[in-house]
């Protein structure tokens, strides 16, 4: 399965937050194996995403669609994957 032209997964969080780095550490094999390719952005760096998201980080979106928070939910990104594949 390819991605859509442009479709990334999109990761929120922070820095210095280790729940942000063990999500997109679990994200990286389903993201590789999809040819997906994975857009951190750091809240830190945008009030309104700060203000959005704040203590919720990480928070993992794909298509618009916020898929998890706090873990990563892989049941919940490969039903995400499969619904994009039709």
């Amino acid at each position: 399965m390819t991605s859509k032209p442009g479709a990334a997964f999109i990761l929120y969080g922070r820095a210095w937050c280790h729940l942000c780095e063990d999500m997109r550490a679990e994200l990286e094999p389903i993201a590789a194996q999809h040819g997906i390719p994975i857009e951190w952005i750091d809240i830190d760096e945008d009030p309104l995403l700060e203000a959005r998201y704040d203590e919720r980080v990480p928070v993992l979106a794909l298509d618009g669609v916020e898929l998890c928070q706090y873990r990563l939910d892989a049941d919940a990104v490969h039903a995400a994957l499969l619904a994009r594949g039709r």
